[in-house]
């Protein structure tokens, strides 16, 4: 009975660490810290005024993080070769070493880098988020195809949500100490020990038996806890701008948040003992019906043979044809919508076409607001300490916008058949409220734009990936989840260098020239008023109001194709195969290479 139990015992071990849910668990531990872009906001100014940076320049090394945050296509291309923890781990070792020489440079204890090496060391660590998606979401989504659009928003919530666990951390250590050295170093070590500590546990798992259901009761109750966790950040966000904390209270309210992160392990425990107690019931029953086949055999031994030569005779050998049709004769002849679709094919559609605009006028436009909010708010009048509240505003929102944006569409599209790309339209029109507010400096408005632009941003981003994998299909999604988001940049570099960073330094020199003062070679360029980002603000939201009209198009090319079915199949335990490098489980704690 002992051995009995022991052996019962290391199973169910052994189910747990390599179960499905426990992959899930793992995606959200890393994806908690590596928000680290979202939250540039904090430390931007003390780089700008360290280094002596115009407007311009600093927006240029924005664009640089943008850039290395969201181009990631080599990276999903390892993930089509490599195992996940592969993917996980370089991960890491990118993020750290781009950000340790950014504390370096700020600490001043290497030389001051020029401007463009400043710009590749951001490159590199904010590149180390693709490798986080590619190597944690993506797995997740294959092996939860039927609530893609759940897991991805839950998961893709938990960055925006980083952010925020980045910042409180931060003070826990430092205290109200502005001390931006601080959060750099935090913002280098711990996204990099995040990723390499949870990589084992990541794999794609082939699962005959899928209980739909059930996965949508443990992602609901994992939402529930998640809002716990954004709900108590938001009440401590509030708490500490109008009382000051000491550095324990701010150590308690870190560790209150950490153990509100860790709260889903015991939804995975539920699930994988639950899936192991069905597996090892069906083994028994399986095991009972080999041996009632194996007596029918035995006693058919002697039967005798049928001489009918239909029944015995080999079939005929049939040789199968090859696809001898050039890769690049079907680019523009693509498969159905939620077929598997190349590369290129998804490259060249007219969907992926308007998913690119939406993406450089969208989300574009709200990266422009993230990168910049100490500057809009700094020249706006605000304090230090309310340009802090914004950033972990546009972080706990960004979880919502990220988390409820894909579990209202997917109730919409189960219970209405409401078009996803719909979703889609509705928030690139009410991004054009937030930056309307920004753009007139209404009362309160920059509180107010930070909740509304951050919902937006991070719904954006759900919606994105989302739509893509439903139409163009899940097999080199590791590969088309990385291309989608290239054109981010783009709209970063369109918005936040050339019309945000131009129009602010056209207006700082102005305002130095109406006080009868030049700029000095390496002083910092400081603009101050509502006319710094106005125009700015009216340029973006013409265009996003434009790319919502634009948008109306995709949701009238896909309304046919999501009144279908669009997980059939899907149904009865269908999935992509994984890769060879992947993991085969069976979902009885048992991994075939």
């Amino acid at each position: 009975m002992a051995q009995g139990g022991c052996a019962d015992t290391m199973s169910l071990t052994t189910q747990f660490f390599q179960g499905r849910f426990f992959v899930v668990f793992s995606t959200i531990m890393i994806l908690s810290f590596i928000g680290t872009s979202y939250i540039f906001g904090i430390y931007s100014n003390d780089i700008k005024a360290t280094l002596g940076y115009d407007q311009t320049t600093l927006n240029l090394i924005s664009f640089f993080k943008d850039f290395g945050a969201y181009v990631s296509v080599h990276v999903g291309l390892l993930g089509e070769v490599s195992p996940p923890w592969v993917v996980l781990c370089l991960g890491g070792v990118v993020n750290f070493v781009g950000y340790f020489f950014i504390w370096l440079s700020v600490t001043h204890k290497i030389a001051r880098p020029p401007v463009w090496l400043m710009c590749l060391y951001i490159t590199i660590g904010a590149n180390s988020m693709g490798f986080a998606n590619t190597g944690g979401l993506v797995p997740c989504v294959k092996n939860f195809p039927e609530n893609r659009g759940v897991v991805i928003g839950l998961l893709k919530g938990y960055i925006g949500l980083g952010g925020a666990v980045m910042a409180q951390l931060y003070h826990a250590l430092y205290g109200s100490d502005n001390q931006v050295e601080g959060i750099i170093l935090i913002i280098a070590w711990l996204p990099a020990l995040a990723l390499i500590l949870f990589s084992f546990s990541v794999r794609v798992l082939k699962t005959v038996d899928r209980q739909v259901k059930r996965e949508k009761k443990f992602f609901n109750q994992t939402l529930y806890m998640g809002l716990a966790c954004a709900a108590f950040i938001l009440v401590m966000i509030l708490v500490q701008r109008n009382f000051e904390f000491s550095r324990g209270a701010y150590g308690a309210s870190f560790a209150t948040i950490m153990a509100l992160l860790i709260l889903p392990i015991f939804l995975v425990y539920r699930e994988e003992r639950y899936t192991w107690k069905s597996n090892r019931e069906s083994n028994n029953n399986q095991s009972n019906s080999n041996t009632n086949s194996e007596l029918k055999i035995v006693s058919q031994i002697d039967a005798p043979v049928s001489k009918n030569k239909d029944l015995v005779s080999p079939s005929p050998s049939v040789t199968p044809t090859l696809n001898s049709v050039p890769w690049y004769r079907n680019v523009f002849s693509p498969p159905v919508s939620g077929e598997d679709h190349t590369i290129l094919q998804a490259t060249f559609s007219i969907d992926m076409i308007i998913l690119y605009l939406a993406t450089i006028c969208g989300i574009g436009g709200n990266l422009t607001t993230i990168d910049n909010l100490g500057q809009i708010g700094a020249s706006l009048g605000y304090s230090k300490k309310s340009i802090g509240t914004f950033v972990s505003l546009v972080s706990i929102w960004q979880y919502l916008g990220r988390v409820l944006g894909g579990f209202i569409s997917e109730w919409l599209l189960t219970r209405f058949k409401l078009p996803r790309p719909l979703c889609l339209t509705f928030i690139l029109f009410l991004s054009c409220i937030g930056h309307l507010l920004i753009a007139f400096d209404v009362s309160y408005g920059l509180y107010i734009a930070s909740v509304i632009l951050g919902f937006c941003f991070g719904a954006e981003w759900t919606y994105l990936f989302t739509i893509i994998s439903e139409l163009f299909g899940l097999k080199y999604y590791a590969t088309l989840y990385n291309y989608g988001s290239l054109a981010a940049p783009l709209g970063s570099y369109i918005f936040n260098v050339k019309i945000a960073g131009h129009l602010y330094d056209r207006e700082g020199i102005r305002q130095l020239e109406a006080l009868g003062l030049t700029r000095k070679a390496g002083q910092e360029l400081v603009c101050s008023g509502v006319k710094c980002y106005q125009l700015s603000y009216i340029i973006i939201a013409a265009c996003t109001f434009f790319t919502g009209v634009v948008s109306l198009i995709l949701v009238s090319r896909t309304r046919k194709f999501y009144r279908g079915d669009i997980y059939k199949r899907f149904q009865g335990g269908e999935t992509e195969l994984p890769s060879t490098n992947d993991k085969v489980s069976n979902q009885d704690g048992k991994g075939l290479e």
